[in-house]
This record gives C-alpha cells, structure tokens and sequence, in this order.
C-alpha cells in the first residue's frame, strides 16, 4: 500500500509538471516582440513545405508522411499489446479487465481523434489555401477544449466508477481488476485526450516526425514500466495502469515541446477561439473519427457484455484478438495517416490529379500489406494467442475467431483509406456513414442477434460478418467520390 502511495503521489506530481508547462507557454498574454521574432522564418518554411506537399512524387512523399506515423502506431500497439502481455501472466479475469477497461480508452481516443481529426483537416487546407491565421486559432480552440473535455470525463467516470465498469462489460470475478486499472487510467485522461489532438495537429501539417518521437518514447516508457510495477513492485493490475498513465503524461509533454520546436503552429491561449463556427468545424470534419473510435467502443462493450455469458476464457480471448488485429489495423491507419495530410494540401491546392494519384497508391501499397499479414496471421494463430495468455481454451477460442477475422483483413484498406480521404476533402456525410457502417450498423446489431442464433460460433463470427458487409457498401460510396475528383480534374483542364 506504501509502494502505491507513493506512486500517486509522484503522479501527481507529473499532473503539475505538466499544468506549470502549459501554463507558463500556453496561458501568457501575446508579445508583441517574440511573435514578430522569426516570422519570416515562419514563412519561409511554410513555403518550403507547400511546395513539397504540391511537387514532390505521391509515392515518396506518402512514404515519408505514413513512415514515422506507422512507427508511432506500432508503438502505440505495442505497449496497449505489453498490458495484456503481462497481466496475462496473473489470470483470466485480469486479462479480461484489460480488455473491458480498453474499451473506455477508446472513448477517450475518440474525443481525441475527433478534437485532433476535425481541426487537422482543416488546418492542412487552411495552410494548402495559404490562410494561417485561421489555422492558429483552430489548433488552440481544439487543444484547450480537449483538455477540458479530459477533465469533465475523468471527473463524472470517478463518480459513477462501479457503473460504468459495470456497464463495459464487466462480469462479477472481472470486476475487482477493471475498477483497480480503470481508477489510475482516469487520472491521466485529460491528457490522454489533448495527446491525440496534438498528435494528429502536427501529422496534418506534415510534421509526422516530432509527432512520432512524443508517441513512441511514451510508449517504449509503458513497455519498460510495466514488468516493473506489475511484478518487481508487486502492483499487479494497477501496477499496468500506473505505467500507462505515466507514459501518457510523458508523451504530452514531448508533444508540447515538439510544437514549439518544429516549424509548424504554435498553441496559444490568445489564439483560443471557441466560436460556434469553429466548433460547426470541428465537429463537420471530426464526427466521422468520432463516430468510428466512438462505436467501436461501444462495439467493443456488446462484445464484452456478449462474451462473458460464455465464461473468462471467451472474454479473455476477445481481449487478446482486439490487441493482435491492432498491429494490421494500427499500420493501415498510420499509413493512411501519411495519405491525409497529402491529400489535405494537394485539395486545398486545387491539385485534383495529385489527390486521385494519391489515393490509389495507398490502397494498392496497404492492400498487398494486410494479405500477406492476413495470410501470416491465418498460419500462425493458435501461437499468437499462446503468447499472450497461455491457456488451452483461451487458445482454442481466440484461434477460431482471429482466423475469422483475418480472411476480411485485406478489405479494410479500401474502408479505412476511403474513410479517409471522404473526411479529409469535407465529404462530411458519407465519411459520418462510412465511418459507423463497420462497427456500428452492422456490427452491433450482428453480435446482439447472431449468438442467440447460432451460439458461441455466432459469437466468434460476428466482426467478419461486419467486415463484408460494411465493404459492399464502401466501393459504391467511394466510388461516387471518385467520380467527383475526375470531373474537377476535367474542370481544370
């Protein structure tokens, strides 16, 4: 009990490193002197980097976009995959409690996604059309109500905890683990949240390096912490939750230096403006990312609730596949991370040709990607299971359903990369449509009616049934869009 009070304690003390940060850089009056300091500088490399997003070769330039962004993905993936790894080691509730408790930090991502996602997009145009005024006053309205937006989640999830564990999923022997874990996760969401804005506001304006670094030695942190706390300190479950949120504060930090560092927009308190125009904005080109991580995890606790009719071993299996599948999907979106701000600037550029070059690219480069993981993954299943949790029926379980979710795998590029671009260039209701077609029109209802039909292989089945039928809708859908971008081509001409 000493060891954790003390861990709180030098949290806390993170949470004040991190406000004194914000509040000495962030929250003084404009100076007249050092804003005008560098300004031509400023200029200059806004130029530079206009000029590379507009000239330089789709496939080189998209591949220096999505490289770091990959790598912080994989990160990424891998300390959420280090969670599950090592609590694995304690039991099947445990293991459980990682997942029904990932489902409530894909909550939190989701307002990250859709803070960072909604003034993104429209930075990277607003800088493509040369207006970076009103970029500077979209990227400090986003950050600023994100934080606060992590604050207000923390603080009600505090007050309702026994709930909402609840309410994600939780059976009664998972329940003591997932509210030890879901306590300290709390205490870092408000920079869980303004994490993924600045991430994502850096990426979109072509920084995706110093973007990479704030996410990557967070999470290579994580991954070092955990074995540490959970096992040499004897913390167990919270001991994962305390490396998590450690790493969390740290790669805020990181991501705040990086944005006075790099050569992109810097976050101001007097360029906060939260005017209803600006939020229309945020959410227009921000809703589909918050639609899409919102419902996947709300996807994720029907399948929770779901599953544990069927025992620990189903829940726990669930949680070791959603980590798996996270390293394809999590490269397939750092890829199309790399294709959006490419594709951002060129349409805002009015360089159509180079945003259709752009797209195809992506979904042939990412399409032969996910086969050849697909096709791995298939071969290998019952030993990736086994190196996560080392339990007979946990590996019977989670073989079935990884194999099934894997022959749909290689479709995800065209949804995802579609998705994107719909998002991306302001195709705001087919990009909301797409984006809670996968997880929520199809997939909830499935895995609420197809295991009352078919039993636990319903169950097991339910996402791949998902998966095509959210892939027959995304081909005519991107399809019209395509015709869109043909026609301004023609325009043009």
């Amino acid at each position: 009990m000493k060891l954790l009070y003390y861990s709180y304690n030098n949290l806390i003390i993170l949470h004040f490193v991190a406000i004194i940060i914000i509040g000495a850089r962030y929250f003084g009056a404009p100076q007249a002197t050092k804003k005008n300091q560098g300004e031509e500088r400023m200029s200059k490399a806004h130029t530079d980097k206009m000029t590379k997003m507009t000239t330089e070769p789709i496939e080189k330039l998209i591949c220096t976009m999505a490289i770091p962004t990959i790598i912080s993905m994989l990160v990424t993936t891998f300390y959420n995959m280090a969670d599950t790894y090592f609590v694995g080691k304690i039991n099947n509730s445990a293991t459980g409690a990682v997942g029904v408790v990932f489902s409530f930090m894909a909550i939190l991502q989701a307002f990250g996604f859709f803070f960072g996602h909604g003034s993104g997009n429209y930075i990277s145009k607003k800088l493509g059309m040369g207006d970076k005024q009103a970029a500077q006053k979209m990227a400090a309205t986003s950050f600023f109500t994100s934080f606060a937006v992590g604050i207000l989640i923390s603080i009600i999830s505090f007050i309702f905890l026994d709930p909402i564990t609840r309410a994600l999923g939780a059976t009664d022997t998972i329940l003591p683990y997932a509210k030890s874990y879901l306590k300290i996760i709390l205490l870092g969401a408000p920079f869980i949240t303004s994490s993924f804005v600045l991430n994502n506001q850096l990426r979109f304006q072509g920084n995706a390096m110093c973007a990479m670094v704030g996410i990557a030695v967070g999470a290579v942190i994580n991954i070092v912490l955990d074995p540490i706390l959970i096992f040499n300190c004897s913390m167990g479950i919270s001991g994962a939750a305390l490396a998590t949120v450690i790493s969390q504060v740290i790669s805020f930090l990181l991501l705040i230096i990086a944005t006075e560092f790099s050569d992109g927009i810097k976050i101001r308190l007097y360029h906060f403006t939260p005017t209803f125009e600006n939020y229309c904005e945020i959410f227009r080109l921000g809703f589909p990312s918050l639609g899409r991580q919102g419902l996947a995890s709300i996807a994720a606790i029907c399948l929770n609730s779901v599953a544990g009719g069927y025992g620990d071993a189903t829940v726990a299996a669930m949680s070791v596949v959603s980590k798996i599948t996270m390293f394809a999907a999590s490269t397939l979106i750092g890829f199309g991370q790399g294709f959006q701000p490419v594709c951002g600037f060129n349409y805002g550029a009015q360089k159509y040709q180079r945003v259709k070059k752009s797209f195809w690219f992506s979904i042939k480069a990412s399409t032969a990607f996910l086969f050849v993981v697909s096709v791995i993954g298939f071969i290998t299943a019952p030993q990736l299971i086994a190196l996560f949790r080392d339990d007979e029926q946990v590996i019977l379980l989670g073989t079935k359903i990884l194999r099934s979710q894997l022959l749909s795998m290689p479709f995800h590029s065209w949804i995802v990369i579609s998705n994107m671009m719909q998002q991306n260039i302001g195709k705001v209701w087919r990009a909301s449509f797409l984006s809670v077609a996968r997880q929520g029109i199809f997939f909830i209802p499935i895995v609420l009616i197809v295991p009352r039909i078919f039993g636990l292989n319903g169950l097991l089945y339910s996402q791949a049934i998902a998966d095509v039928c959210t892939i027959l809708c995304a081909i005519p859908i991107q399809a019209t869009i395509l015709s869109e971008i043909e026609k301004k081509i023609n325009n043009l001409s």
